[in-house]
C-alpha cells in the first residue's frame, strides 16, 4: 500500500513537471524568435582617423534611433578588429546591436593621385555581402538621420540604391541580398584592380553595378513580398541635406521623406556643435541624439571647462597681470625690436583667444551648449590679453560681438528660402568688415601707446616682487 502511495506521488510530480515544461516551451521559442530577424540594418566602424570618436557617437545614435522606430530587423555593426573593446561592449550591451568583427580590407587604390585617406578602410563595407544569415540587408553610413520606419526596403531586390547625383547612385544607403558568391567576386575584382574613380567604396560599388541607372523605380508591393532584380530607390529614402538648405524646407516629390543624409564637407557633419546654425539640420540630428544617447559623456568636461573659464575671468580682473608691472629698463638698444615683438605676440594672443576654444570643447556636444561654452571661453582668453597688454576692451571684443551677431543672423527662423538666408549672412559680413578693421587699427594703436607710455622690456634677471603677486598672496 505504501509502495503504491509512493508511486502515485512520483507520478503526480512527473506529470506536474511535464506540464510546466510544456507551458514554458512556447515562451522560450517566442523569446528567441523576437531576438532574431531575417533582415538587418547594418553600418560599419573602423579606426585610424582623427575623427574616430565622433563616428563612434554617430553610429550609436544611428543604432538607437532605429531601435526607437521599432524596426523589425537586427541592428548589425561591421567593426574592424582594432575598434576599442569598450566601444564594442557599449554597442552590444547598451545599444542592442550585433557586432561583427572583421579584418580591415586592403585598399588597392590607396596610391591613386585623387585618393582621400579618410576612405582608406571604407571598403570594409563590402563585408555586408557576407551577412548570409539574412535575406536582405540595408547598409548605412553613420551620417544618416531616420525620420520614420523604412522596413519596406527589405522588400527590394538583390541591389537597390538612391541617385542623389543625376548619374551616380550614393552608397550611404543601399539594399542588398547577401551572397558569398558576390562577396568573393568583389574581393577578386579588388585584387584584379577593377577601375575605381575615387578609390573608396562609392567608386567601387558604382562600377560594380553600372546598369542601375536604367533599372525601374522601387515601389514596395502591398502584399509584403520581396522583389527580385535591381531597382532604383526613390530620392525620399536618402534626401541630400543640400536640397533642404536651398529652400529651407523639403520638397521631395518621389517616395516617402524617410531618411536624411549629410554628404559633403567632413568638418560640417551634423554631430559637430559648430555645424549649427551654419547648417540648420544639425539641430535636428542633435535632437535625435538627445532623445536616444544623451550627452552624459560630455557634461563633466563642459562643467569643468566652464569653471575654468569663469576662474580665468575672475583672476584677470583681480590680479591685473599686465607686463608694465614687470621689471624693465628704458635704455636698451633693442627696445624697438622688443616693442615690435610684443605687438606681434599680442595680436597672436588675441587670435589664439578666438581659436583655442574650438579645439578643446567636446566636438559632439549639443550646439547650444557648445556655442555658449565657446563664447565664454573666448571671452576668458581675451580678458587675459586685454589685461596683460593693457589693451582697450571694446576693440578686442568686436570679433566676439560679431560672432554673436552672426549666430543670430544665421539662426533667424523666418527666412523664406536659403538664397535669402545666404544673402543676409553676406550682407551682415559686409557691414561688419569695417568694424573689424577699425578694431584692429585701435588694438595696434593701443599697443603702441601702452608701449610708449610704459617703455617696458622685461628683464627677469633683475625682477623684484610684483604688486599683483602681493595682491594674490
Amino acid at each position: 500500500m505504501g509502495y503504491n502511495v509512493v508511486d502515485n506521488n512520483n507520478l503526480r510530480w512527473l506529470l506536474l513537471l511535464s506540464l510546466v515544461l510544456l507551458l514554458h516551451q512556447p515562451c522560450i521559442e517566442a523569446t528567441s524568435s523576437t531576438q532574431r530577424y531575417k533582415n538587418a540594418y547594418a553600418t560599419m566602424m573602423y579606426v585610424g582617423t582623427p575623427r574616430d570618436y565622433e563616428f563612434y557617437v554617430a553610429v550609436r545614435v544611428l543604432i538607437k534611433s532605429l531601435f526607437k522606430l521599432n524596426v523589425q530587423a537586427d541592428l548589425v555593426v561591421i567593426a574592424s578588429v582594432d575598434v576599442p573593446l569598450p566601444w564594442i561592449r557599449a554597442l552590444e550591451e547598451e545599444d542592442g546591436a550585433k557586432v561583427l568583427r572583421v579584418s580591415n580590407m586592403d585598399n588597392p587604390y590607396k596610391h591613386q593621385d585623387n585618393f582621400d585617406r579618410r576612405f582608406k578602410l571604407s571598403l570594409n563595407k563590402l563585408y555586408a555581402w557576407s551577412l548570409v544569415d539574412y535575406d536582405r540587408v540595408v547598409m548605412l553610413d553613420a551620417d544618416n538621420l531616420f525620420l520614420q520606419n523604412t522596413d519596406e526596403l527589405f522588400q527590394c531586390g538583390q541591389f537597390c540604391a538612391v541617385f542623389i547625383n543625376p548619374c551616380v547612385f550614393h552608397t550611404g544607403l543601399f539594399v542588398l541580398q547577401p551572397s558569398m558568391v558576390v562577396f568573393k567576386d568583389m574581393v577578386n575584382e579588388l585584387q584584379n584592380g577593377r577601375e575605381n574613380p575615387d578609390g573608396a567604396d562609392q567608386g567601387f560599388i558604382a562600377s560594380y553595378f553600372p546598369e542601375l541607372l536604367d533599372k525601374p523605380m522601387f515601389h514596395p508591393p502591398s502584399n509584403g513580398t520581396k522583389l527580385d532584380g535591381t531597382y532604383r530607390l526613390p530620392l525620399g529614402y536618402q534626401m541630400d541635406a543640400s536640397y533642404y538648405y536651398l529652400k529651407l524646407r523639403w520638397s521631395i516629390p518621389c517616395g516617402p521623406n524617410s531618411v536624411i543624409t549629410f554628404p559633403g564637407a567632413p568638418w560640417l557633419k551634423p554631430w559637430y556643435w559648430w555645424s549649427w546654425p551654419v547648417l540648420p539640420l544639425g539641430l535636428q540630428w542633435h535632437e535625435q541624439r538627445r532623445q536616444t544617447l544623451g550627452y552624459a559623456s560630455e557634461i563633466t568636461v563642459t562643467v569643468i571647462q566652464s569653471a575654468i573659464y569663469i576662474g580665468i575671468v575672475a583672476m584677470t580682473r583681480l590680479a591685473k597681470p599686465n607686463l608694465s608691472k614687470l621689471c624693465y629698463r628704458r635704455s636698451d638698444k633693442s627696445i624697438n625690436l622688443a616693442h615690435n615683438s610684443l605687438k606681434l605676440v599680442a595680436l597672436w594672443c588675441i587670435l589664439a583667444a578666438y581659436a583655442t576654444p574650438f579645439f578643446i570643447i567636446p566636438h559632439t556636444i549639443h550646439p547650444l551648449l557648445g556655442w555658449i561654452l565657446y563664447l565664454l571661453g573666448s571671452f576668458a582668453f581675451c580678458s587675459i590679453a586685454i589685461n596683460v597688454f593693457l589693451l582697450p576692451m571694446l576693440p578686442v571684443l568686436v570679433p566676439w560681438l560679431g560672432i554673436v551677431g552672426t549666430l543670430l543672423v544665421m539662426a533667424f527662423p523666418w527666412y523664406p528660402d536659403g538664397i535669402v538666408r545666404a544673402m543676409c549672412v553676406f550682407f551682415y559680413a559686409f557691414i561688419c568688415a569695417p568694424f573689424l578693421w577699425t578694431s584692429m587699427v585701435r588694438i595696434v594703436a593701443g599697443l603702441r601707446l601702452s608701449l610708449e607710455r610704459e617703455a617696458f622690456l622685461p628683464r627677469f634677471a633683475e625682477c623684484y616682487p610684483h604688486s599683483w603677486f602681493n595682491k594674490l598672496f
